[in-house]
């Protein structure tokens, strides 16, 4: 089963400033959205839920220093991606 990746303005001005900062990880982040989408519990995600001022939210891994911060709406099919850059800038 497909989910629908939703881009909010926030998280594509991110993206855009972070991958202009990193485009070697420009396939890398490709790949983790297209997994996401098809399945967000790959194990490869490392789906994690947040806690504290960020509780809403829920990270995957671009890779052991990058992350995604989004909003996992399973039971609408929907995936919010609110975030993305290193541990520091999406916690």
């Amino acid at each position: 089963m497909s989910h629908r990746l939703v881009f909010t303005e926030h998280y594509t001005k991110r993206a855009a400033y972070f991958l202009k900062r990193h485009p070697e990880l420009e396939k890398q982040c490709l790949s983790i959205l297209q997994l996401l989408e098809l399945n967000p519990y790959h194990p490869s995600l490392r789906l994690h839920a947040l806690g504290g001022k960020l509780q809403a939210l829920h990270s995957v891994s671009i890779n052991l220093s990058y992350r995604i911060t989004l909003e996992l709406l399973i039971q609408d099919d929907r995936i919010i991606l609110v975030n993305v850059g290193n541990h520091d800038a999406v916690y």
